[in-house]
């Protein structure tokens, strides 16, 4: 067997260890009264840094929905979830589209119940349904104070389980699918192992009024659905690419 120097095994290690760490910040937040820099100071040298692409869309926040698994923390008080240190359970292993009806894994966060309510130390249920991580922080941290003293909130996202799109028709693995980063239409046809043998290349997208996109809130009628129409096959000769929308969480489609 090949020996490895020992400095090249730590750094390998190191270089695993700060990926996990920065995959798990991705989305987090503190309360907006413990960060020192405002965040219009933070959007105003963006908008320097970037120069000609100061235009440039970002992301908007996470908004919190049934099922998300939440880290929150108290600094220096630790984890407040209630019963952490649940392992990930053995299902979590299941690739997309196998079965998707249960909880990847808890690790040390807390779940958003089916009642929109999440259970935390000292303080009990609370409801956080379509709050941002930093709306949650914020509101945590005004509860937070009738138990300590000018408490500095953590607020985490664990693992995000209310984001799904549904995928039904002629694809080879029908089913839901948990939208853990952005995902096109395109995309979305070959995590579901792409069309079957009997497939024409249509695909519709359907979309419906959904509290984990805010801005679609407005000026929409709850029962009113929109519809988008996508063909693989002119996608292939590059023509309307612009078609090949990303999904948003609630979104069936449905492959002809």
């Amino acid at each position: 067997m090949k020996a490895y120097p020992v400095a090249l095994k730590t750094s390998v290690w190191m270089a695993i260890f700060l990926g996990f760490a920065m995959a798990w910040s991705c989305w987090a937040a503190e309360s907006s009264g413990d960060v020192a820099v405002k965040d219009e100071v933070k959007e105003q040298y963006r908008q320097e840094i970037l120069g000609s692409k100061s235009q440039a869309k970002m992301d908007r926040e996470y908004v919190i929905g049934y099922r998300d698994i939440l880290y929150v923390e108290v600094y220096g008080e630790g984890s407040m979830a209630v019963g952490v240190g649940n392992p990930a359970s053995p299902a979590a292993a299941k690739p997309a589209g196998e079965g998707q009806e249960f909880i990847r894994g808890r690790g040390t966060g807390a779940e958003v119940g089916a009642d929109g309510r999440m259970s935390l130390r000292h303080i009990g249920d609370v409801y956080v349904v379509g709050m941002t991580l930093t709306q949650l922080a914020d509101y945590l941290k005004k509860l937070y104070s009738t138990v300590f003293d000018n408490p500095n909130i953590i607020v985490s996202l664990v693992q995000s389980n209310s984001r799904q799109y549904t995928m039904m028709g002629q694809v080879m693995r029908p089913g839901l699918f948990h939208i853990d980063h952005p995902i096109t239409v395109v995309k979305a046809i070959a995590q579901a192992g792409s069309f079957t043998q009997w497939a024409n290349s249509k695909v519709t997208i359907i979309r419906q009024e959904n509290e984990l996109v805010p801005e679609n809130k407005q000026d929409k009628t709850p029962s009113k659905a929109r519809k988008f129409e996508f063909d693989y096959d002119d996608f292939l000769k590059g023509k309307d690419l612009e078609k090949n929308i990303q999904l948003e969480p609630g979104d069936v489609v449905v492959a002809h």
